[in-house]
């Protein structure tokens, strides 16, 4: 089937496109919020984290006719869960500190949330208007810490289905957001390097496959056996392979079936990536002091 896909080169049409669909897209953040704060009082274990999908308008450059969007991503490190996996810049709710950065996002300050999206999320009500804004507040707070992503070169595009992982007791609240510049990655110590993939290459049947997951190994009771799951195979200007997978694989597709009506290929004679799952993987390695 023929999809309509714009010129994802034209800047300003493919802004207006995200801004459009996003922004008439039902979001769940409120209904997500509240169930976590039930479960809290019974477990105390369930988490929200407020993740960033970063977009980036790179100029055109001596090898490209036009300009391009990339998704600027992080490869997490060693030293935190699901390390050498690839995500968007976020993190965990602190309720307090991402309260007062919500109250000044929906104020306009930082210019984060503009005009008319504050005026499209009081639209939609209270609770949601609020819940996207507060994790909001935590994924921009959560990318200055990890990657030096200025909140004042930030732009929200708007707020994507939640996602709840399988691993982890966590749920993940995903916003598209816009950055304005170029600017210079300052990794932390959870933040191996920065990944950029454009985001034409996510329309290219070629780039996907699947991934394999062998049993967890040395992770007691674990009931988990051989896993197959579709992935989008990434390799950069260096020739290096890097595997977009889980959860962030999945947000990634619900932006661009929102987005651009696209939906993931059949995936025939795909090449098959292999790994098994260690404890390392669910705790992260220690750090030397």
């Amino acid at each position: 089937m023929s999809i309509d896909i714009p010129n994802i080169s034209d800047k300003l049409r493919v802004i207006a496109r995200i801004r459009e669909r996003l922004g008439s897209s039902p979001s769940d953040f409120a209904e997500h919020r509240d169930r976590i704060r039930e479960e809290r009082k019974t477990d105390g274990r369930s988490l929200a984290a407020g993740v960033l999908l970063p977009f980036l308008y790179r100029e055109k450059a001596e090898d490209r006719h036009d300009g391009e969007f990339v998704l600027q991503l992080i490869k997490r490190s060693p030293h935190v869960p699901q390390g050498g996996d690839l995500s968007g810049p976020g993190g965990m709710l602190h309720p307090f500190i991402d309260t007062m950065i919500m109250k000044c996002l929906l104020c306009g300050v930082p210019p984060i949330v503009d005009r008319v999206r504050r005026n499209n999320l009081k639209k939609r009500g209270r609770p949601t208007r609020e819940a996207v804004a507060l994790f909001l507040a935590t994924a921009v707070r959560e990318s200055w810490e990890e990657i030096g992503l200025n909140p004042c070169n930030v732009r929200l595009l708007g707020p994507l289905p939640c996602y709840r992982l399988n691993l982890f007791p966590r749920t993940i609240f995903p916003l598209a957001a816009l950055v304005g510049k170029a600017w210079t990655f300052k990794p932390n110590w959870e933040v191996e390097k920065v990944v950029e993939i454009p985001l034409g290459s996510f329309f290219r049947g070629d780039n996907y496959g699947l991934f394999t997951l062998d049993h967890i190994h040395g992770v007691e009771n674990s009931t988990a056996t051989r896993m197959t799951f579709p992935c989008f195979i990434h390799c950069d200007a260096d020739g290096r392979e890097e595997i977009l997978w889980g959860a962030t694989f999945n947000i990634v597709l619900e932006f661009l079936r929102i987005v651009f009506d696209y939906a993931l290929p059949e995936i025939r004679d795909a090449r098959r990536i292999a790994r098994s799952i260690t404890p390392d993987y669910l705790t992260g390695i220690r750090r030397a002091k």
